[in-house]
């Protein structure tokens, strides 16, 4: 049998006024250039942002005309990293594309 040892317990809250907070998001654009194929463009949101043909085409066309297109919302860490890999592709492929994020 165990014995006991009240020097070693611990009191133990049960109410606890833990306020969690959302990390903030960060609205992630794509920048409308001179050079950058519209397919190219749809491939990205497609790929990287995991959106449908209908989304992409929409999103591809906001790109065109208002200069900047939407892609999502994301924490910063995962908006860091889909701006690496569109910045990735786009060199590889040999576009200017370019990718950004503002804090919403």
């Amino acid at each position: 049998m165990s014995e006991h040892h009240p020097q070693f317990e611990e009191e133990v809250g049960s109410e606890q006024d833990v306020q969690l907070d959302e990390p903030p998001l960060y609205r992630v654009l794509l920048l409308n250039d001179d050079y950058t194929t519209m397919d190219f463009v749809v491939e990205v949101l497609r790929y990287v942002f995991h959106k449908s043909e209908e989304d992409a085409n929409r999103i591809m066309l906001n790109v065109h005309q208002q200069g900047a297109g939407v892609c999502g919302l994301y924490p910063l860490e995962i908006a860091e990293t889909k701006i690496d890999i569109v910045d990735s592709l786009a060199r590889e492929r040999g576009f200017p594309l370019k990718c950004t994020m503002e804090r919403e």
